[in-house]
This record gives structure tokens, C-alpha cells and sequence, in this order.
């Protein structure tokens, strides 16, 4: 009997990633992991981040990643590193560490590390990055500078902003660049259709509030110009953009924006609240979920014309 054909041998692509180093040295008290209100909390250095870090905000987190590289024109970053020598790159609070593995994809002659206080990158990555569990408001003891450390998405999650930003110039080359990438999370309109009838309105302004009884801006990216230069960087560049939340916008770019943004947003709401809500301001459970099902009703519907700010500034040390 003639034997079967068979497709040509399968070649194994050994260019492929390699098991993340810090896989293998995390304790058990890390991962082991409280639950609230039905989700899931880092467990280093509890309580110093407020949003659950299981399955579904990861989930969030990449949709979000995609919101934010879309923003500024389906980039990483705006620092101007073409031509600069760029092999040690740190990105801090990487979470689910997708920053950081396609930085690592583009630019294969640097090593890319990134920590987070949840271990809950992937396991397997490009060759040239890394993760680690770690807290940046801690001292840091990394043994070489880096050419360029990026630092995105950090609202509310960040108690001395002067002090991390301190530690971010220090830990630079000379000549090296840092970008801060984030939200002024305040929901406005342009053309005044976002009232305070709107429970929309009601919820934003709550939650900002209660993020700052923690000490924890919620804010923070009108602010970081001023915290770079005070640090004493130079050549500080800002930039503000705009974005929808839901398809409302005219121009086509905008409204895709406003889509994205709006199904990250819908998918966190609870993740948002809950912790803030109930564990800062003591609502009953039942009573924020109701409000935030009338906030789902808005925000899926017409009624107002909501947007909030991104900022992008970067800045070199001397």
C-alpha cells in the first residue's frame, strides 16, 4: 500500500520569544490575588491601584492600548528617537505588557524591560524584553540608565508625581528621553450637550472626586509638562488631543476614535466604580450598579456630545 502523502516537515521557527524571566522567581503572596465586588486585585502592594487586574481589564487595558496608539497617528511614542542610539528602553506600569512587546517587535536591537505591580504579562515575548514585578514609587535600583523610559496610563495610580518623575530623569542616560502619556479624565462638551441632568456627568464627577481622597490624580496629564521641566528636563514638548466617547463625531477618524473609546469605556465601568464607590465613599453595591446602568443607557444613546483629553509630553535629559 502506497504510504500517504504528508505535507514537507514542519520546521520549528526558533526566532521566536523566550519565556519572560520573571515568571520564574514570583512568591505566592504576589499572585495570590483578593477578590472583590466579583473581580480580581493586584496583590503587591495592595490597594495602591485601584483597578481590577483579571481577565476582563486586561481585555480593557488592550482595547485601550489601541485607543491611545490610534491617538497619536497609530504610533508607540512622539519622542523624536530616529537616530538616536536606543538599546535600554523602560516601560513602567506595563500591564498587560502590550507597549512593551511591540516596542520590543520594532525595535529588535533594544532591550525593552517592563514592570508592573501585577504579574500579568504573557509568558512568552520577543527575546529583547522583559518583565518584572515592581512598585516605580519605590527607590529604584536598576544598575544601568536607560535611553528612553516611557510612562502611559498612570491616572490614578501614582501618590508623589514630582517624586516619580525625579526618579524617571534620574535613571536616564544623558541626552536620554522620557514620555508621560495620559488622561485628564474630566468629561466635557463642546457644544454644552453634557449637563449635570445626566447621570453620566453625576458618575465622572464622583469617581474623580473619590480618586482624590486617595491622594491619587486622576488627572494628571494637563499637569505633566510642568512636572518634567521642574525636573529638569529640557527640550519639553506637550501635546493635547481630543477624543470622542462614541460615534458622534462628523469626521471619520473621530468617529472611529469615539468608537474605540466608548467600547473600553463600556467595558469598564464596573471596573472603574466598584472598588472607588463602594470602598471609598461606602455605596451599597446595588446603588452603583444602577447608576451605572444609566450611565450605560447615555453613553450608548445621542444625547450629548462627550470627549475627554489625552496629553503626550516628552522631554531630554541634558
Amino acid at each position: 500500500m502506497a504510504e500517504p502523502e504528508t505535507e514537507p516537515h514542519i520546521e520549528v521557527d526558533t526566532t521566536l520569544g523566550v519565556r519572560s524571566s520573571y515568571t520564574a522567581s514570583l512568591t505566592s503572596s504576589v499572585v495570590d490575588y483578593p477578590y472583590e465586588h466579583g473581580r480580581r486585585y493586584h496583590a503587591f502592594r495592595g490597594g495602591s491601584y485601584i483597578l481590577p487586574n483579571d481577565e476582563t481589564e486586561m481585555d480593557r487595558l488592550d482595547l485601550n492600548h489601541a485607543l491611545m496608539t490610534k491617538v497619536i497617528g497609530d504610533r508607540l511614542y512622539l519622542a523624536p528617537l530616529v537616530g538616536q542610539d536606543v538599546h535600554r528602553v523602560l516601560d513602567i506600569g506595563t500591564g498587560t505588557g502590550i507597549w512593551a512587546i511591540e516596542m520590543g517587535d520594532t525595535h529588535p536591537n533594544a532591550h525593552i524591560l517592563g514592570n508592573d505591580l501585577s504579574p500579568i504579562q504573557p509568558a512568552w515575548v520577543p527575546p529583547n524584553v522583559k518583565f518584572e514585578v515592581d512598585d516605580v514609587e519605590s527607590q529604584w535600583m536598576h544598575n544601568s540608565p536607560f535611553d528612553f523610559i516611557f510612562c502611559r496610563y498612570m491616572a490614578c495610580c501614582i501618590l508623589d508625581w514630582l517624586r516619580l518623575t525625579k526618579s524617571i530623569y534620574d535613571n536616564l542616560k544623558p541626552g536620554g528621553w522620557a514620555e508621560f502619556q495620559d488622561y485628564d479624565l474630566q468629561y466635557y462638551s463642546g457644544d454644552g450637550s453634557l449637563t449635570e441632568k445626566h447621570s453620566t456627568l453625576t458618575w465622572i464627577n464622583t469617581l474623580l472626586d473619590a480618586a482624590r481622597t486617595l491622594k491619587r490624580e486622576p488627572c494628571p496629564g494637563p499637569k505633566q509638562a510642568q512636572w518634567v521641566k521642574d525636573a529638569g528636563f529640557q527640550t519639553v514638548k506637550h501635546q493635547l488631543f481630543q477624543i470622542p466617547i462614541g460615534p458622534w463625531a462628523k469626521d471619520k477618524r473621530m468617529k472611529d476614535l469615539g468608537m474605540c473609546n466608548l467600547a473600553q469605556t463600556l467595558e469598564g465601568l464596573e471596573g472603574f466604580s466598584l472598588r472607588l464607590f463602594c470602598g471609598i465613599l461606602k455605596w451599597p453595591e446595588e446603588e452603583v450598579l444602577l447608576l451605572l446602568s444609566k450611565v450605560r443607557k447615555e453613553l450608548k444613546g445621542s444625547e450629548f456630545h462627550a470627549i475627554f483629553n489625552f496629553h503626550v509630553t516628552y522631554g531630554q535629559k541634558p
